[in-house]
């Protein structure tokens, strides 16, 4: 079966689908926040470091003390040059403050031990771009921030979260730790995030299956009840418990059309059967009477013709009684009883010998194929399977053609075949050969007495059985007629 065609499939690919799409959406925005809070509480973190930097620089480095730069650092695009850099600052030339300048009271330099989440440190540049102060645990080759259009922003190095300040001095200070653990910690809270994910989906989709599998359940139902009554069994009936949902409604629909159809066929086979019942009393009669006539001496010729013309008549109203019996039977269902082990290559053998003379007659070349086959069936029916192929493809056969008739197993399946080199079938023809009292060459099956009934009762006895039929046809080359049953 193929998955995409199938309902249950499709819904529970939407709705995992859906149900991913949602999962993965919602994950991904609470990462998102865990990681804006994670950034923010650091960043708050390092602002309240940053302040203490820069209120212990400015307490070393007045800024009434400091005249104007003569060259501003770093230089900036599109900054006139008679505007000083913000901040004032030493003149070139002027030595900063050394590390030991900058000396920050016990409780802000504790701010600066090493923690869980890593050592915070601290770095200070003077206007022209001088290191003047570091904190020991500041790690080397760090570079001096750009100025932005705020004097505060931060900045993302590798595993390192900093923010600087440029406080009106001109300085630039500069705090950051290394944030690898809260990054770990976020990448531990996205594979939680993800877990939970998953095993939410495949609740969900367990949930699904669960949920159409019972949803549909009624329809496998319905599928299941259509293809035993197709076979013919008109009397199987849709069982289902909820009556009151859709599907069980509609299931009660279709029984109830069940019903009608089974008691309509049953009020045609009846019919057909008290019809052809009926008729088989006055046809034997005609057809002793014409007999009794032909018998007697009779000198007159027209009476003669007159008779043998209401004896063939008379046999093919017989012939078509005797048809219309015997769909009547397989329409009843009697077909399935009285069955038994037989020889198909045996059946097919005898009827193949009965039907040489008439093979001779149409100058048609009859050819066997038998292998030793056994299957379960009515004998009798069997073989009007095999009379019915073979007499048609000895009929529709043309003169110096040939038949072949072969029995042989594939698998646990008996297969019949009966080939001709005859006229074929068109392929407007073809899908309406096995319909009762159709004819493909209606001028000649006529005149032969025909009734188009001999294929239709092949497939209905074939069907009974539990086989099938087919047939490949080539207009003017021939047609192959090839039956499998079970063993």
């Amino acid at each position: 079966m193929n998955f995409f065609h199938s309902i249950r499939w499709r819904q529970q690919l939407w709705h995992g689908l859906l149900l991913a799409l949602v999962l993965a959406g919602f994950g991904f925005a609470a990462w998102r926040l865990r990681q804006r809070d994670e950034m923010r509480r650091i960043d708050q973190e390092l602002d309240e470091r940053v302040s203490w930097v820069v209120r212990a620089g400015a307490a070393l480095r007045p800024l009434q003390d400091r005249p104007p730069p003569v060259h501003p650092w770093p230089p900036q695009d599109g900054l006139p040059p008679d505007r000083p850099w913000p901040g004032d600052h030493p003149a070139a030339g002027n030595p900063p403050p050394d590390m030991q300048q900058l000396r920050l009271p016990e409780h802000e330099a504790n701010l600066f031990d090493g923690g869980p989440g890593g050592a915070f440190y601290y770095i200070a540049w003077h206007p022209d771009g001088r290191e003047i102060s570091r904190s020991l645990s500041a790690p080397a080759g760090v570079p001096h921030p750009a100025w932005a259009d705020s004097p505060r922003g931060s900045r993302l190095r590798g595993t390192h979260r900093e923010r600087f300040h440029f406080p009106p001095t001109g300085d630039c200070i500069l705090v950051g730790r290394d944030i690898s653990h809260d990054l770990a910690d976020l990448r531990r809270f996205a594979w939680l995030l993800g877990g939970a994910g998953g095993m939410v989906l495949l609740l969900g989709l367990a949930g699904g299956w669960w949920i159409s599998t019972r949803a549909l359940r009624p329809i496998g139902d319905i599928s299941a009840a259509a293809a035993r009554i197709s076979t013919g069994d008109l009397t199987e009936r849709i069982r289902t418990r909820d009556t009151d949902s859709e599907l069980g409604q509609l299931a009660s629909v279709l029984n109830a059309t069940f019903a009608r159809l089974d008691e309509a066929f049953t009020r045609q086979a009846r019919f057909t059967a008290d019809a052809a019942h009926e008729l088989r009393t006055p046809v034997t009669v005609m057809l002793t009477h014409t007999q009794n006539g032909l018998d007697s001496p009779c000198d007159n010729e027209e009476h003669r013709e007159a008779f043998e013309a209401s004896q063939r008549a008379g046999q093919r109203m017989r012939h078509l009684i005797q048809s219309l019996l015997a769909l009547a039977r397989l329409d009843s269902g009697e077909a399935a009883a009285l069955r038994a082990p037989c020889d198909l290559d045996r059946l097919a053998r005898d009827t193949t010998e009965l039907l040489r003379p008439l093979a001779e007659e149409q100058g048609v070349t009859l050819e066997v194929e038998l292998m030793p086959t056994r299957c379960e069936g009515n004998e009798e029916q069997l073989g009007q399977v095999v009379t019915n192929l073979v007499s048609n493809a000895i009929f529709y056969n043309r003169p110096g053609g040939s038949v072949r008739v072969k029995v042989s197993t594939e698998a646990d399946t008996a297969v019949l075949s009966v080939c001709d080199t005859g006229q074929g079938v068109s392929r407007e023809d073809l899908p309406h050969i096995f319909e009762r009292f159709y004819r493909a060459d209606k001028a000649r099956a006529s005149v032969a007495g025909h009734t188009g009934l001999g294929l239709a009762i092949t497939k209905a006895i074939v069907e009974a059985h539990g086989g099938s039929i087919e047939v490949a046809t080539e207009l003017g080359q021939g047609s192959s007629f090839t039956v499998k049953l079970p063993l």
